[in-house]
């Protein structure tokens, strides 16, 4: 293995960190998972437009191969690889009234965080036997869901057209990852091992082994961002009862993606701005004021269908999950008073 010949076209985070040097001192580390630093390239190889260019195969690889990941980490995050990471998941510390009580702006908030379990290596290094095993312990919590939470898996092997049309209409089935995810090597066995579960209510979700083990989702129409995350919160209390969880004191929970690592949250809304839409300036500098980012209702690299928008945090390590909740409150409630004063004018 040499030191990969870049083109012009490479324009990630592990173009720009990973000198001949630092790659002749990790090429032949390994983890105890058998992850290489090929491994963890691999998808910034293979995908020149790739914005970071590096997976984690497990917890380790943040320490086998910190001379790559820190400097990474440092220039996403900006966060020091000497502090400490800290975690808040009180309801009752976020000032986050409904900004939309007449829901004439927002259509529905969803907040999610991944999760991975402690003992196992995480997606791109994971076994076929380890990712059932992964399964089967999470749906064995998830059974243990009490009151509103309480509900149903579905494993998508072997899954029944009835329910597979029921979830693609209720928005809530997963496909297998794009070619990102594919060179990182988070599809493989697909669909082995995964599946969704829901409440009754649908407010309560979690993807099973999809980027991360657990991708646990609450979410509702309207904008009570308050109640949303109440309603994570007492899910993630009672799971943890059953499962423990890959933490570590600089990183916070462990991601196989650094963007997602410490509160590996993500908390968004549907938004309707059809004026801010046509004046792209000003709505990205709102966002950038608030930590919050823009993109299309389908995701990244996707585009706005009718002027409705997906804001959500920008910032996930080095600060808590009360303060991802609290800057996409405070983006919100800029960009709705900027959109009321454009529709005046």
């Amino acid at each position: 293995m040499k030191h990969p010949d870049f083109t012009d076209k490479h324009e990630s985070l592990m173009e720009k960190n990973l000198t001949p040097d630092l790659f002749t001192q990790l090429q032949d580390v390994v983890t105890k998972n058998g992850f290489t630093l090929h491994d963890v390239i691999n998808s910034g190889l293979i995908n020149p437009d790739s914005n970071i260019g590096v997976y984690a195969g497990d917890t380790e690889s943040y320490q086998c191969f910190a001379p790559l990941f820190n400097p990474i980490i440092s220039q996403y995050h900006g966060f020091d690889e000497n502090t400490l990471h800290t975690t808040n998941l009180n309801p009752a510390d976020i000032d986050a009234n409904d900004p939309d009580p007449t829901n004439k702006y927002i259509v529905s908030t969803r907040i999610r965080v991944g999760r991975n379990l402690a003992d196992m290596p995480l997606g791109p290094a994971i076994t076929k036997s380890q990712r059932h095993d992964v399964e089967a312990r999470t749906v064995a919590a998830l059974a243990k869901m009490s009151g509103s939470l309480s509900g149903h898996y579905y494993a998508l092997a072997g899954m029944s057209d009835e329910v597979k049309t029921q979830l693609v209409n209720d928005h809530f089935l997963f496909k297998a990852g794009d070619r990102f995810f594919e060179a990182a090597g988070l599809n493989r066995d697909w669909p082995a091992g995964r599946g969704i579960y829901h409440n009754i209510d649908k407010t309560f979700l979690v993807w099973v082994n999809e980027e991360d083990q657990l991708r646990i989702i609450s979410m509702q129409a309207g904008g009570n961002i308050q109640q949303v995350f109440a309603r994570l919160t007492t899910a993630l209390a009672e799971l943890e009862q059953y499962l423990s969880f890959a933490f570590t004191p600089h990183l916070g929970y462990i991601s196989s993606c650094p963007t997602n690592l410490g509160t590996a949250m993500r908390a968004s809304v549907h938004i309707k701005l059809p004026c801010l839409g046509n004046n792209m300036a000003k709505f990205k500098a709102i966002t950038e004021a608030h930590h919050v980012q823009i993109r299309g209702i389908h995701g990244e690299h996707s585009e706005s269908e009718g002027h409705i928008y997906d804001i959500s945090n920008r910032r996930r390590l080095g600060v808590t999950e009360v303060e991802c909740v609290q800057d996409l409150y405070q983006g919100v409630v800029a960009l709705i008073a900027e959109e009321q004063l454009l529709e005046q004018a």
